[in-house]
C-alpha cells in the first residue's frame, strides 16, 4: 500500500509540472486570425491592460482548478491506505452501537480533513480573484460563506452517504438502484428549496424596484409563458464585479433573479437580452432536461461505483482491512470512486449543457431581435470578469458548460434574424 501512496505522489508531481507548462508556457491567449477585427476580438472592447491581466489571471485560475482535481482523490486515497479510516471506524464503534452515530463520526472527521486541505486552495483562489479585481468581498464575509457552504454541503453529503451505506450493508451488489430511486425525489426537493432556503443563506434577495425594466421583464416572462409575478435582485456587488442572471426553482418557488451588478453595468436592452436567454432555458424545459441528464449520469455512476467497490473489496479487502463493502472504513473508498466517476462524466454533461446554452442564445436573439445588445452584453460580461474569449482546449473540453464567448459572439454576428 505504501507503493500506491508514493506512486500517487510521484504521478501528482509530474501532473503539476505538465499543467504548469500547459497553462503558463504552451497555451497562448488570443483569438484565431479569422476572428481578428470582429466583435469577438477582445482587443476591440478590452484595454491592453485588461488583456494582459486576463491572460495572467486565467492562467493561474486554470492551473489551480486543475491542480485541485487529483488532490481530492489523493486525500481519500491516503486516508484509506494509511489505515486512518480503519481507526475512525474502530473509534466510532467504541463510541456507539448505532449506525447513524458511527456514520456521523466518520463522515464529520473526513469532511473536516477535506476542508482543512482545501481551505488554503480556496483561499488562494479568493486572493487571486481579489488581486485582479473580480472579487470585492471582505475576508470576513468570504469566511462566512465558506462556513455556510461547509455546513450545507456536509448536511447534504451526510444524508446521501448515510443512505448509500444503509443499502450497501443490505445489498452489496445492487445497492445502486434503490439509492438512485431515492435520489430522484431528494434532488427535486433540493431544487424546490434552493431559491427560498439555500440561496438566501449567502445573499440578500429583494424585489427589483418597480419601473420600466421590471415591467418589460415581466412582459417578456408572460410572453414566454413563465408564471412569474416578480423579479428579484440579489446584492452580488458586495462580493464581485462580475455579472449574471438566472431563472431557477420549480413550481411555486420559481424565481427570476438578476445580480445587481448586471442591473447597474448593462443597458436596458442588454439586460433584456440576458433575461431572454435565461427565460429560454425555462421555455425549452432545460431545467427538467438537465435534471434528467444528471439523473442518467448518476444512475451510470452509481452502477459503476457498486461494481468497482465490490471488486476492490473482494480483491484487496484484507490488505485494506475492509471486511465488507458496507464497512465504514470503506467510506473514503466510496468517496474516491464517486469523485473519479463524476469527473469522468463531466465532459459528457458539459456537451449537453453547451447545447442547452446555445439553444437559449438562439431563443434570446430571436425573441429580442437585438443583435447589437446581444453582442455588447457578452462583451461587457467578458470585460467585467476578465473572461477568456477563446479558452484552452483542455479547459473547454473538461470544464466548460457554456459555448465559448468567441463562439457565442460569432453566432450573434452572423445569425439570420427571423422577421
Amino acid at each position: 500500500m505504501k507503493k500506491i501512496g508514493w506512486s500517487f505522489m510521484a504521478a501528482y508531481g509530474i501532473y503539476l509540472v505538465i499543467m504548469a507548462a500547459y497553462f503558463f508556457i504552451w497555451v497562448k491567449a488570443g483569438v484565431p486570425p479569422q476572428a481578428k477585427g470582429t466583435p469577438a476580438d477582445p482587443s476591440l472592447f478590452m484595454s491592453q491592460h485588461q488583456l494582459a491581466e486576463s491572460a495572467r489571471y486565467n492562467s493561474w485560475r486554470h492551473f489551480i482548478s486543475f491542480a485541485s482535481i487529483p488532490l481530492e482523490w489523493g486525500v481519500y486515497l491516503f486516508i484509506l491506505i494509511s489505515g486512518f479510516s480503519r481507526w475512525l471506524r474502530n473509534c466510532s464503534e467504541h463510541m456507539s452501537g448505532l449506525y447513524l452515530v458511527q456514520m456521523l463520526f466518520c463522515f464529520a472527521a473526513l469532511s473536516l480533513i477535506s476542508a482543512a486541505v482545501f481551505l488554503p486552495v480556496d483561499y488562494i483562489s479568493y486572493r487571486l480573484s481579489l488581486h485582479y479585481g473580480i472579487s470585492v468581498q471582505p475576508l470576513q464575509s468570504w469566511l462566512r460563506d465558506q462556513g455556510i457552504g461547509f455546513v450545507v454541503d456536509s448536511l447534504i453529503g451526510f444524508i446521501g452517504l448515510a443512505t448509500v451505506f444503509f443499502f450497501i450493508r443490505r445489498n452489496p451488489r445492487n445497492w445502486w438502484l434503490p439509492v438512485w430511486l431515492l435520489a430522484i425525489p431528494f434532488i427535486v426537493f433540493l431544487m424546490y428549496l434552493q431559491p427560498v432556503v439555500i440561496d438566501p443563506l449567502y445573499n440578500h434577495f429583494q424585489s427589483l424596484p418597480n419601473g420600466q425594466l421590471k415591467q418589460e421583464i415581466l412582459n417578456m416572462a408572460s410572453e414566454a409563458g413563465i408564471p412569474a409575478h416578480n423579479v428579484y435582485e440579489v446584492d452580488m456587488s458586495k462580493q464581485t464585479n462580475a455579472m449574471n442572471a438566472y431563472v431557477n426553482g420549480v413550481g411555486s418557488n420559481l424565481r427570476i433573479v438578476l445580480w445587481d451588478t448586471t442591473v447597474h453595468q448593462l443597458s436596458r436592452p442588454e439586460v433584456l437580452f440576458i433575461m431572454a436567454h435565461e427565460m429560454g432555458h425555462y421555455v425549452m424545459h432545460h431545467i427538467l432536461w438537465g435534471m434528467a441528464a444528471a439523473l442518467t449520469g448518476l444512475l451510470i455512476g452509481l452502477f459503476l461505483a457498486a461494481k468497482l467497490l465490490l471488486w476492490i473489496v473482494e480483491r484487496w479487502g484484507p490488505r485494506l482491512n475492509l471486511a465488507h463493502p458496507g464497512d465504514l472504513a470503506a467510506l473514503p473508498l466510496v468517496l474516491l470512486l464517486l469523485a473519479t466517476l463524476s469527473f469522468a462524466g463531466e465532459p459528457a454533461q458539459n456537451v449537453v449543457s453547451r447545447q442547452f446554452e446555445h439553444a437559449a442564445d438562439t431563443y434570446a436573439i430571436h425573441m429580442t431581435q437585438n443583435r447589437s445588445a446581444a453582442i455588447s452584453s457578452f462583451q461587457k460580461l467578458s470585460s467585467a470578469s476578465l473572461g477568456e474569449i477563446n479558452p484552452p482546449a483542455l479547459v473547454k473540453w473538461i470544464q466548460y458548460d457554456h459555448p465559448t464567448m468567441l463562439e457565442r459572439i460569432d453566432y450573434f454576428e452572423h445569425v439570420t434574424l427571423k422577421k
